[in-house]
């Protein structure tokens, strides 16, 4: 049963993509642990700059882009599955098991929203009019909920199994459709359209690209696949394309999926690197982190990972590795510039000067020990170890 398996999370019998030689600065991995990760889920980027993820069971998780992780175990977190930023300034989650739509505050304090037309509740994305939008496996429906609570569903022939979710680039939601084969569309309104064709089996994971294409999954014949917003659908195969169950759209204007034992990238032209090694352990789910990186749950591990890409910022070193405020720092690394942003532990400091491998900026006044961070349009850079203010 590929499709049980998927919904909970289990590995297919299916061999892994062979690994390739990463491209320049991109493919560096690390992994986070922690006591309250415990078979992660989904992760997406929260509105407050950290990572937010699920675990199978009754919590949610947080991690910073330090590593930091609080888990919030309250009542209303009942099998949480999937998870997205709403329009509110909240994370919004489904509970497949116990047919509930969640709602979690960044300070932690949860509400749960039940009713009719919820049932199986498992993909969900913000949507362009405001309310959240997911996908119900149990009653092959669409499903909107508004942030205050109020429940819509949509049934229709070219809704069956329904999977992933997304807001696309044309004010309308596209959806997966494990049972028959297809990639959905729906309106706001709740007008359906169905696609089928040669290279849609087995879709899960989808997402908008850079191309203005949605981009899909395919876990059945090991591909990925794209759809324009007229429903020309091209597919993609090779030997690094695995049981993929998730997918998302990349700084550096590429897709990133998950394999059963590795993470894979593909170009708008459809060119293919698989990254595989130390850190990535049955990779689940993807999403593009605040500070440029992709980041990734494993099951195999239970830890939380992050890669890099060809144009996430990198610090390699310091110099002084201490000194008091007023002193002056250069920062080394790669693509380093335009630097909008330095702080020492979080305490704003001005720039001197910054190239792509350089940036110097000055230990501002009342800054405390801690790690250096370097903000540019591409994302952030953070020290390995921390600054010493004396």
């Amino acid at each position: 049963m590929a499709v049980l398996a998927m919904l909970l999370g289990l590995p297919a019998a299916v061999a892994s993509p062979a690994g390739a030689a990463p491209a320049v600065g991109a493919g560096k991995v690390t992994d986070f642990s922690g006591s309250g990760i415990v078979s992660p889920g989904d992760i997406t980027t929260g509105p407050d700059g950290a990572l937010w993820f699920t675990n199978s069971g009754s919590s949610i998780g947080r991690i910073t882009t330090s590593g930091k992780v609080a888990i919030f175990t309250e009542n209303g977190i009942q099998g949480p599955s999937y998870l997205t930023t709403g329009p509110d300034g909240a994370l919004w989650f489904t509970c497949y098991n116990t047919d509930l739509i969640g709602r979690i505050s960044s300070s932690g304090t949860v509400t749960s929203y039940s009713g009719t037309g919820i049932s199986s509740p498992n993909a969900i994305v913000t949507g362009p009019d405001g309310a959240l939008w997911f996908t119900n496996f149990g009653n092959n429906s669409i499903g909107r909920i508004t942030t205050s609570g109020t429940v819509t569903n949509y049934t229709g022939t070219g809704i069956s199994w329904p999977l992933g979710i997304t807001a696309g680039p044309d004010g309308a939601l596209w959806f997966t459709n494990d049972d028959n084969k297809s990639i959905g569309r729906i309106t706001t309104s709740g007008t359906v359209t169905n696609y089928t064709g040669k290279g849609i089996f087995g879709p899960s994971g989808i997402t908008t690209g850079p191309d203005g294409a949605l981009w899909f999954t395919n876990y059945v014949n090991f591909s990925i696949g794209r759809i324009t917003t007229a429903g020309k659908v091209t597919n993609f195969t090779g030997s690094r394309i695995g049981y993929s169950s998730s997918i998302a759209n990349a700084p550096d204007r590429a897709l990133w999926f998950t394999n059963q034992s590795s993470i894979g990238r593909i170009t708008t032209a459809g060119t293919v690197t698989d990254y595989a090694g130390a850190g990535i352990d049955g990779p689940r789910y993807i999403t593009t982190g605040p500070d440029g990186a992709l980041w990734f749950t494993n099951l195999g591990n239970a830890t939380i990972g992050r890669i890099t890409t060809s144009v996430t910022p990198q610090i390699f070193r310091k110099s002084p590795t201490s000194g008091v405020p007023g002193t002056q720092v250069s920062l080394l690394g790669r693509r380093l510039s335009p630097a909008t942003a330095v702080s020492f532990n979080g305490t704003p400091a001005e720039i001197v000067s910054d190239t792509a491998s350089d940036v110097v900026a000055i230990v501002p006044a009342g800054a405390t020990s801690g790690p250096i961070t370097i903000t540019t349009p591409a994302g952030t850079a953070t020290t390995e170890y921390p600054f010493k203010v004396t």
